[in-house]
């Protein structure tokens, strides 16, 4: 490793650190600050009964619940996809399944969220999750489908030569070798989920779309700037717990 090498991933491993502390302080700062302003300015009795700490606390609570399920429901297919089309016999599939993700990751997702309300006839937690899922499984299966290949050979090789059965070397080898590539593109469909959530109002799913919507229709600043910020900041803490995942749940030998 040369000298301009080592300087360049030590000013990066600083420059992740900072990241790392300074993310979650200007996340506080920023929820502090608008909660502050909110609540100390004479509201209405409209905006009371948005602007109450029992009600932001149930949004950001319905926020999270979209955001966790529609993380479980990602990873629940994008893994088990990956490693199916991983596999010499079934590598043929690994365009059509990354062509059908493109088709999620490049359609609008208000349009995906109308279509399939329209199709199921229906509203609730669900409806809002399972369209918001589909537009964030590319980062993850892409990834996973990498981080998979990128798995040398020769490694794979000398795990069966050691008597380990295929499915040993998938989870004792390429998987843990691959989890660096799942939880970069984890992080990216984390932070594309938070964000999408925030339109899931449309199909009654809750989250904090609810104060974004009601303060434009009802031209209240207050509620409008409260949701925004506190949906902006639920973006933040999620991507800062992806770059902890990064750092710390993978290989240690890669890290």
């Amino acid at each position: 490793m040369t000298a301009s090498t080592a300087s360049t991933e030590a000013r990066v491993g600083r420059a992740g650190v900072i990241q790392l502390v300074a993310q979650p302080a200007v996340v506080v700062v920023l929820v502090v600050g608008v909660l502050v302003w909110a609540f100390s300015r004479d509201l209405t009795d409209t905006q009371k009964a948005t602007i109450n700490p029992s009600y932001i606390g149930q949004l950001v609570v319905e926020h999270l619940m979209l955001t966790l399920a529609i993380t479980a429901i990602v990873l629940l297919v994008a893994i088990p996809v990956a490693i199916l089309v991983t596999r010499s016999r079934f590598r043929w599939l690994a365009p059509i399944f990354v062509g059908i993700a493109n088709i999620g990751q490049a359609a609008p997702a208000i349009g995906l969220l109308v279509l399939f309300f329209l199709w199921t006839a229906t509203t609730g937690f669900w409806i809002g999750v399972l369209p918001v899922a589909f537009y964030s499984l590319l980062p993850v299966l892409r990834n996973s489908i990498l981080g998979l290949n990128e798995v040398d050979a020769a490694t794979k090789d000398a795990a069966k030569g050691q008597g380990m059965s295929e499915g040993k070397v998938l989870r004792q080898v390429e998987l843990p070798l691959a989890v660096p590539f799942i939880l970069a593109g984890l992080r990216t469909s984390l932070v594309l989920a938070v964000g999408t959530a925030t339109l899931c109002f449309l199909v009654d799913a809750g989250g904090l779309g609810i104060l974004i919507d009601t303060g434009y229709k009802l031209r209240d600043n207050v509620t409008l700037i409260t949701g925004a910020i506190l949906a902006v900041c639920l973006a933040l803490v999620v991507d800062w717990c992806g770059a902890l995942a990064e750092r710390y749940l993978g290989p240690k030998g890669l890290r």
